[in-house]
């Protein structure tokens, strides 16, 4: 399949991606608040690419909820170089991707992270996952978590969930506090063997995130919560932001190749706490 072909698509979709979710997430606050919605462009001069992030804020189940959609191109800066695949002897770039983070009002559900992404340097490949940080956790909602990934897994590969269970274990760990950031998930990339059966799975991966955050939240948004529970909910806001700040490889990415700050800090929460 022609490579321009390619990126059409996996944008097209992760554009759509886009919509969807924000209009399951306007259902979910019965419209009683919006999204501000902010397009960028990652350099006018040049013209290359951008992209739009979206934000709600002070709703009635989200504190703070951010879809971004990004399209980027480019050549990454020297320094930048050795750490991608295929960009050691060419340094152009082409990418696309929806990340989305979920912060909740009611400490009893959990805070939610999905991102999706296709990548072209002389190589071209797909990455993404999602995991679940809650500040109290709840062992049912944990094992119907991973039931939903398990099966969806092995509806493309018997060995996907195992494998990027385990992936997602190791990455969302804080080493400086030696413990994970949430109760995990799945986490994958290089995914480069078969574009139309690694595209497919990563359609899959984003429609079952949609499943997973509305049953999650559907299923305890009467929910009563002590303050106790939210002070415990703000404590592990900053384990998260720590995670996002030092290790989070998409953080680092964005910011490394000139996109736009407000769009990838938009994974912090709006309120933590420190003891």
């Amino acid at each position: 399949m022609d490579l321009e072909i390619k990126k059409n698509l996996t944008s097209g979709w992760f554009k759509t991606l886009q919509e969807t979710f924000c209009d399951d997430i306007i259902k979910l606050e019965k419209n009683n608040a919006q999204f501000k919605s902010t397009a960028w462009k990652r350099n006018s001069k040049r013209d290359e690419g951008g992209g739009e992030y979206r934000i709600l804020r002070n709703g009635k189940i989200f504190d703070k909820v951010g879809v971004n959609f990004s399209k980027v191109y480019g050549k990454f800066p020297k320094k930048f170089q050795k750490n991608i695949l295929g960009a050691q002897k060419d340094p152009k770039f082409w990418a696309s991707g929806i990340s989305v983070v979920m912060h909740m009002k009611n400490p009893l559900i959990p805070a939610m992270h999905f991102n999706t992404r296709y990548i072209c340097t002389t190589q071209d490949w797909f990455g993404g996952g999602m995991d679940v940080t809650p500040s109290k956790v709840d062992k049912k909602e944990k094992e119907e978590f991973h039931k939903i990934l398990k099966n969806m897994c092995n509806r493309h590969n018997k060995n996907y969930y195992k494998k990027y269970k385990k992936w997602c274990d190791e990455y969302f760990y804080l080493a400086h506090r030696k413990e994970p950031r949430g109760i995990g998930g799945i986490f994958f990339d290089y995914k480069k063997k078969n574009f139309e059966q690694d595209f497919k799975f990563v359609r899959d991966v984003g429609i079952t995130f949609q499943v997973i955050f509305n049953k999650i939240i559907r299923n305890k948004i009467k929910k009563k919560w002590t303050i106790k529970d939210k002070e415990m909910q703000y404590i592990k806001r900053g384990r998260y932001t720590e995670f996002n700040l030092l290790y989070d490889r998409g953080t680092k990415f964005g910011l490394q190749t000139g996109g736009n700050v407000e769009g990838i800090l938009m994974s912090l929460p709006p309120l933590a706490k420190w003891k």
